[in-house]
């Protein structure tokens, strides 16, 4: 009897596997025979395993490609959806194991595990991506055209084994994923913006505009949230400095958080969060849905790009003007980079204290710049200074996050806003990581200290419950 996730083929149930009516391929070539000669005494060990590895690599993928080819021909793709793992994996290893003995192709045990994992992620997941999904030291995956995916962990890329056949193999799992959220890319809509299904955010661009290949970025969506006690422990930010972040947060004090791409924005604003009440009504705004607040009244939207006809867009700032009138009492926005400036500044102003944002700045000045920036490119016909005032009655703290050379993620500075002497927006840092050098390894050697400069919220923090002893704002010397 044929299994429900074949298609059903037009001969008697038992026929041979020959008679279903597929198109038809080239054989794969048999396996060439072992050769018993000794390897020549110039190549390395080494240099020879590394060869047989390869050319068993190179053997495996094209029996791969092969039996995914008969497998879409074979399975019936429409009972996909309701089969279970289990179910699909056994008909899939049943379909190679046909397919291999017809073809007179023998692989080892271990082979063709690999092989049925890797058909398996063709067929279900997204092909020899899944493997690096999977790895939870992976924190982001970047191709650069078929045959160079490079992964960061700990904050150090390095080029991974991992690649696809070809372009067409690239194009065919980029489309498979975009298709998934209802968007498309092509010649004529070259880039695209998605969300993976475990939530982790996926940018691509493809030919003519990617020259040599697809560009793939996807930064992996950590399932486990870090708390303010876990990023101590690693060493992102000191002890004192978690108890001032309590206490500005839970104040509702205005925060940005700033920093450079991949340097732990997003994970900082998380455990920030992680200080906010429980019967607070909370509305985030996102491109891409990564925020993991835990508080049980959160009100999440996601802005949407426009569609084929350049319609439907919902932008950030649209979000934001709605969730004006959503009687939010705090707003926090994923990031910050265009016109929903200007309902940010408004939002922090009237009544919304406690609200929370990203940026990208390489440093708290550079932060202030950048919101100025954004204001006059959101064609706001406004004086400099009154800009300038509107930033400082808003924004009372910056807390600045750097990946460092060695990869490692710092909190590098907390810098008060105090305030307006004359034109300028005047500042105060509070807490730094000050550098002393360098090890042998190359890891960066430093310590967090405060500057001795006393909090210009500590009144309020008072008024709060949050008595924050003077001892931790005095700078530390370097060991």
């Amino acid at each position: 009897m044929f299994s429900r996730y074949k298609k059903p083929a037009a001969t008697k149930a038992g026929a041979n596997l020959q008679a279903v009516d597929t198109p038809k391929t080239a054989p794969i070539e048999q396996a060439p025979a072992l050769s018993f000669r000794k390897p020549s005494p110039t190549a390395p060990a080494a240099v020879v395993g590394a060869d047989k590895e390869r050319k068993r690599k190179d053997r495996i993928g094209e029996i791969k490609i092969e039996l995914h080819r008969a497998l879409l021909d074979n399975l019936n793709l429409a009972a996909l959806d309701t089969a279970s793992e289990d179910d699909l994996r056994a008909e899939i290893s049943s379909i190679a194991g046909e397919i291999l003995e017809e073809k007179g192709i023998v692989l080892n045990r271990e082979d063709r595990v690999t092989l049925t994992q890797e058909l398996y992620d063709e067929v279900k997941g997204l092909g020899p991506l899944e493997t690096l999904l999977k790895d939870d030291t992976v924190n982001d995956i970047l191709v650069n055209g078929p045959h160079q995916i490079f992964v960061e962990r700990a904050g150090i890329l390095s080029l991974s084994d991992v690649t696809f056949k070809d372009e067409k193999h690239l194009m065919r799992i980029i489309d498979k994923i975009v298709s998934a959220v209802g968007r498309r890319v092509d010649e004529s809509n070259p880039y695209v913006d998605a969300r993976l299904a475990d939530g982790s955010r996926f940018n691509a661009m493809v030919p003519p505009v990617a020259v040599d290949g697809s560009l793939v970025s996807i930064r992996k969506f950590k399932k486990d949230k870090l708390g303010i006690d876990d990023l101590v422990r690693f060493g992102a930010f000191s002890e004192e400095m978690a108890a001032y972040l309590q206490a500005a947060v839970a104040t509702r004090l205005n925060v940005i958080v700033s920093g450079g791409t991949g340097s732990g924005k997003t994970t900082t604003l998380n455990a920030l969060s992680s200080f906010i009440d429980n019967d607070e009504r909370i509305l985030t705004i996102e491109d891409t849905a990564e925020l993991q607040l835990q508080q049980i009244h959160v009100g999440r939207m996601e802005s949407r790009p426009p569609n084929v006809e350049g319609k439907g867009e919902v932008s950030p700032r649209d979000c934001l003007k709605n969730a004006l009138r959503m009687r939010p009492d705090r707003i926090i926005v994923g990031e910050t980079r265009g016109e929903e400036v200007i309902d940010m500044l408004q939002a922090m102003n009237t009544g919304h204290d406690g609200s929370m944002t990203t940026i990208h700045a390489n440093n708290p000045r550079d932060g202030i710049s950048r919101l100025e920036n954004m204001v006059a490119m959101a064609g706001i016909e406004m004086p400099l200074k009154a800009v300038r005032s509107q930033i400082a009655s808003a924004v009372n703290l910056i807390v600045q996050a750097s990946r460092l050379q060695d990869g490692s993620r710092r909190m590098t500075s907390i810098t008060e806003i105090t305030g307006m002497e004359g034109d300028v927006i005047s500042m105060q840092e509070i807490f730094r990581f000050q550098r002393v050098g360098l090890s042998p390894d190359n890891k960066i050697i430093g310590h967090f200290t405060g500057t001795g400069v006393r909090s210009n919220f500590t009144e309020r923090f008072r008024l709060w419950g949050y008595d924050l002893p003077p001892h931790i704002f005095e700078p530390i010397a370097a060991e």
